[in-house]
């Protein structure tokens, strides 16, 4: 018989060792942010809504809730608070070192960017302006004083307008992740949360929704995609790109919920997500390693956070992910359709 400590590592190894057998069919191309290493054309007509929700594309979502909806039920038995505690002794040498994981991550970032050449925020967003670079450099150097932290979470807000001026603010929808990290440096720069509410949560808020939106692409412009799954085939498990394309955007869409959930379900979407962001680095290297570092190290800073939640009813779960899904697809294609005048249906 096992004792109570020896239940919780057990029953967090399984959950664990479920969540990256799953995760492993997603990892690959689909994983690696694909405007950073193939062909893109934003404006482009994307594949139509009544082409994207097929009966395959139901068939994935209704599977992918139906796990979320017994995870969350899993969460409310012992199993759960097993899983609770056990995640909870991982991380807890960590649990007060979430400001200097996220102050030492985002200096790495800023100095690690403008070695990229001509990069800002994110690799496919370039520049010509040299200044740039320094200009990165210097929210990194902020970093290291507190007070100072307010002006580097200002000066990332100054960049992501910068990039919606050059790039349009369709484009930069893709990174609202950026604006959750000023916001978090900002609020921890001055000691304080924003009406109860903390830094961290912000943050996590932000780089859900980034990853949420980010799914859409899957579905809406796979074929951005195929070039890449043509050159390293093994990639897609031997499974056909559409179906690999579609189960791709389900389980990254259904991870990105789940950082918005319970304390639980958050902890594991983020140990997915992370198997699936750090297991992109080995085939695409450093731009993936650079380009994915912050959502790394706020993924980092999910797993390692145990503030709890209030419970909420399990029915919930699906019907907040069917509102999700369906607000999403309409959010992304309407906002498309009245940027770039294509057709939604």
């Amino acid at each position: 018989m096992f004792n109570s400590s020896q239940k919780s590592v057990f029953w967090l190894r399984l959950g664990c060792m479920c969540l990256i057998g799953l995760a492993a069919l997603y990892a690959g191309a689909a994983s690696a942010h694909v405007k950073w290493f193939a062909g893109y054309d934003v404006p482009a007509q994307p594949k139509l809504l009544s082409q994207v929700v097929s009966r395959q594309f139901l068939a994935l979502t209704g599977l992918g809730f139906f796990i979320f909806f017994l995870a969350c039920a899993v969460e409310r038995t012992p199993i759960g608070h097993s899983i609770n505690k056990g995640l909870d002794k991982l991380s807890l040498m960590f649990m007060y070192r979430v400001d200097d994981l996220y102050r030492a991550g985002t200096a790495v970032f800023f100095v690690a960017v403008p070695l990229l050449g001509g990069t800002i925020l994110t690799p496919e967003l370039k520049t010509a302006h040299t200044h740039i670079a320094l200009y990165q450099i210097a929210i990194a150097i902020g970093l290291f004083w507190r007070p100072t932290m307010i002006l580097s979470a200002i000066g990332i807000v100054v960049l992501y307008i910068y990039g919606v001026r050059e790039y349009g603010f369709f484009h930069m929808l893709d990174y609202p992740i950026f604006l959750g990290l000023a916001a978090y440096l900002f609020l921890s720069g001055l000691g304080r949360n924003f009406r109860n509410i903390r830094p961290l949560d912000i943050s996590r808020w932000l780089a859900g929704i980034t990853l949420i939106w980010a799914s859409v692409e899957k579905w809406a412009y796979p074929g951005w995609t195929y070039p890449v799954l043509v050159t390293e085939p093994e990639i897609a498990f031997g499974f056909p790109p559409g179906l690999y394309m579609n189960a791709a955007g389900v389980i990254e869409f259904t991870c990105a919920f789940g950082l918005l959930w319970t304390p639980m379900i958050r902890r594991l979407s983020a140990i997915a997500l992370l198997f699936v962001f750090i297991s992109a680095i080995a085939p695409f290297g450093k731009v993936d390693a650079v380009g994915h570092l912050m959502i790394i190290i706020i993924l980092i800073g999910i797993l390692i956070d145990d503030k709890p939640n209030k419970p909420l009813p399990v029915w919930l779960s699906v019907v907040g992910l069917a509102a999700v899904l369906a607000i999403d697809l309409l959010l992304y294609y309407g906002l498309h359709a009245l940027r770039y005048h294509t057709m939604m249906f």
